[in-house]
């Protein structure tokens, strides 16, 4: 485990578009959960060994500084950069006391994950609930198991992750799943799709939150295309990203604008929530007039 020196932790946002969150949170950095996809493995954020998990210094005296600090309270999001919950956490506690230290200060969470140790703090996030709230995103892009141990091989499959959201959501957590990216020419199919829609609404989430493509930028796009020759052999997967995207940042999917309108169709029809603005407002209910202002 390497640590990290760092001058601040909790940090504030450009905006609150992302979940109502005031602030930003990252105890890790680096990340061995394996996803190939993952942007923040691109060379812009300056993380040499990537898929080496390192921790900042004094963490937790840190966040309780940065939190004092605070004039006005909000929603702390963390995972952003690193999995909050990766293996390491269930010995270090970082993340466990972080969100003890947010309920003590009275600030709410916005925790993005892969990892089925969420569940170990349920009761955690529960007290932060009762004043402040709590938005639970577990990571979805597959719900197919098989392609799931390929393309996230460090991680719960797609089914245990969605038995995650059903524990979530019965503890009265508000939970929903990240659907990003979705891989084009891999997942970019209705019945991936529907099917991950069909499953959430068994488990109960209150929201999806889609974006139908992904990000390559240097360092990343070269280790993405790499892992799809070594994974997919013989499919012509890479030369495929590169003749419809070359360099471009942002990949969409060709299917994009398809694939929204059947997956917000299947969305209202589950009742499940898909759009940030609705997300946010959701997000705030019951927490009272000023704060519901304030976002």
């Amino acid at each position: 485990m390497q640590y990290i020196p760092a001058k601040t932790i909790v940090t504030r946002t450009k905006s609150t578009q992302w979940f109502g969150a005031s602030y930003n949170m990252n105890i890790y950095r680096g990340c061995c959960h394996g996803c190939i996809y993952c942007d923040s493995r691109s060379s812009c954020y300056g993380i040499q060994t990537f898929d080496q998990v390192g921790v900042k210094e004094n963490a937790l005296e840190m966040i309780r500084d940065d939190l004092r600090r605070k004039i006005r309270p909000g929603i702390v999001s963390t995972g952003s950069m690193s999995d909050p919950y990766n293996p390491f956490e269930k010995e270090l506690e970082l993340t466990r006391h972080a969100m003890e230290l947010l309920a003590a200060y009275g600030f709410g969470a916005a925790i993005a994950t892969k990892s089925e140790l969420i569940l170990r703090d349920i009761p955690i996030l529960q007290e932060i609930a009762e004043q402040n709230p709590v938005v639970c995103n577990i990571t979805i892009t597959t719900c197919d198991d098989g392609l799931s141990r390929k393309i996230e091989p460090g991680v719960p499959v797609s089914s245990r992750r969605f038995e995650v959201l059903k524990k979530l959501s019965h503890a009265g957590l508000f939970t929903g799943i990240l659907l990003m990216p979705v891989l084009p020419f891999l997942e970019d199919t209705e019945e991936n799709i529907l099917g991950i829609v069909a499953r959430a609404a068994k488990a109960g989430v209150r929201f999806i939150y889609p974006a139908f493509g992904m990000t390559l930028r240097q360092n990343q796009r070269e280790y993405y295309l790499d892992k799809l020759e070594e994974i997919f052999p013989g499919k012509g997967l890479a030369a495929k990203y590169q003749r419809h995207f070359g360099l471009a940042y942002e990949c969409t999917s060709p299917l994009a604008g398809k694939l929204w309108k059947t997956f917000s169709t299947a969305c209202n029809q589950a009742g499940i929530l898909c759009r940030m603005p609705d997300i946010i407002r959701a997000i705030h209910l019951g927490y009272g007039e000023e704060q519901l202002k304030f976002f």
